[in-house]
């Protein structure tokens, strides 16, 4: 019997549905084990997130300095045939407790030469979180033969606005002329094809899992728009996180008047910096064109688009 782990955690239940819609058909095959590890941070995250609170978690985030979990319900000692990593963005990284997961002893243990899917639900920007992943992954001696992204529907300048106010209110939807927020109910339902296409390779033969999955069943879709401000967001969050972590701790007064600042000058550069650098890229992107589909092809394997 092919055994296979789910790790995951989210904090709106949306990445959780995705997840269940994935792993059904795995579920549904008797050949298949399927074992659900929730990961739990040991002091809870809230939702919705009053505002400066979700700023203070910034630096640790893009940092990857992890925050304790409860203890992890898992036997590290097993070996599994799959472990899928489900996953949120936070900031353009993995979110706390994927970190903190990925930085455990047990992940040492549990990912050591064992085939990875990693299977993220964010706003719009995801590349540079797998970037970070990917690094981790490589260190534990994992190996990724998938990635599956699934991204909000209201698109990426409605989204600006959408996606904060579900962090802030705690609903979708928070008024009438807002577009909704998150994943479309569809493409979630969706997402089954991947748990189809995993089982079928899973149940074929015993043999370990080398090769991707998922190809052609559209498990990445790459934005060559976001492609550049994804790498200079990344650089300017490394740096500003940096500076904010050496102000103090989460809690103390210097980084809550750091955070303020920071938050102002976050708030100037989304709409003065942002829409003039997507006129350049606009622009410039005759003179890009080779370059632009090299790095598609790079950030949407394994799986492809």
């Amino acid at each position: 019997m092919r055994q296979v782990l789910i790790v995951h955690f989210s904090q709106t239940g949306q990445l959780d549905r995705l997840a269940q819609s994935v792993c059904e058909p795995l579920q549904q095959c008797s050949d298949i084990q399927l074992d659900y590890l929730q990961l739990q941070p040991a002091q809870p995250y809230p939702f919705p997130w009053p505002f400066l609170e979700f700023f203070r978690i910034f630096p640790e985030t893009v940092l990857m300095r992890p925050q304790p979990l409860l203890p992890l319900a898992v036997d590290a000692s097993k070996r599994y045939d799959l472990v899928i990593l489900a996953y949120q963005v936070w900031f353009l990284s993995p979110s706390q407790p994927m970190t903190a997961f990925l930085a455990s002893p047990e992940a040492a243990h549990l990912l050591k030469g064992t085939p990875v899917v990693t299977l993220i639900g964010c706003r719009n920007m995801w590349l540079m979180a797998q970037e970070k992943v990917k690094s981790r992954l490589t260190e534990l001696g994992a190996r990724l033969v998938d990635n599956i992204a699934l991204t909000d529907a209201c698109g990426t300048a409605a989204s600006f606005l959408a996606t904060p106010l579900w962090l802030f209110t705690g609903r979708q939807k928070s008024y009438s002329w807002v577009p909704r927020a998150g994943i479309d109910e569809a493409e979630i339902v969706a997402a089954s094809r991947f748990g189809v296409a995993m089982a079928q390779r899973l149940t074929a033969d015993s043999l370990p899992i080398e090769q991707p999955m998922l190809s052609g069943l559209g498990a990445v879709k790459i934005d060559e728009k976001l492609i550049a401000s994804e790498k200079v967001g990344n650089r300017s969050f490394q740096l500003w996180s940096r500076l904010l972590a050496a102000l103090g701790p989460q809690h103390s007064r210097r980084r809550g008047a750091g955070l303020v600042v920071y938050i102002l000058f976050l708030l100037c550069l989304i709409v003065t910096v942002v829409p003039l650098s997507a006129l350049l890229k606009k622009l410039l992107a005759p003179l890009l064109k080779e370059r632009t589909q090299r790095e598609k092809a790079y950030f949407a394997g394994p799986s492809g688009e």
